[in-house]
């Protein structure tokens, strides 16, 4: 049985991962399936408080130990900042993946412009419809 080539080499996905939950392990899952290494940014607490505008529930180190501990992910590394052409200098991914709940805003928009240009896709997956942490949130204040 030959295994299937990938279409990508490296993939690099992003995301704060408070919480985890089933929608957070579909995007890991569909973006392997896209590439041989999946590289995983996850947001560090100041990046969350700074373009969430809140504090994440899980640490940063368990929240970096639940998605290495995923079987789709190759590597975890921290995302500092939002820059994901600063991300692809130092990681060199092929593709970029993401939720396509950001497909056509201004910022991703100028993202695929820039990753174009040096030969990266932006791969957007499907957002995984009823769950979120903010939803999960919601539920935990109301049987509170």
């Amino acid at each position: 049985m030959s295994e299937t080539k990938k279409k990508y080499r490296i993939g690099y996905t992003t995301g704060a991962f408070d919480m985890f939950h089933a929608g957070h392990l579909a995007i890991l899952k569909r973006a392997k399936e896209q590439c041989d290494y999946l590289i995983v940014g996850v947001s560090s607490d100041a990046l969350i408080e700074q373009y969430k505008h809140k504090t994440p529930i899980v640490p940063l180190e368990d929240r970096m130990a639940i998605v290495g501990a995923i079987r789709y992910v190759d590597q975890v590394v921290v995302q500092e900042n939002m820059d994901k052409f600063a991300a692809w200098k130092t990681y060199h991914y092929d593709a970029l993946f993401h939720g396509d709940d950001w497909k056509g805003t201004d910022l991703y928009r100028s993202i695929e412009e820039k990753l174009k240009a040096v030969g990266v896709d932006v791969v957007f997956l499907p957002h995984t419809p009823g769950v979120s942490t903010t939803i999960l949130t919601e539920i935990i204040r109301r049987r509170v």
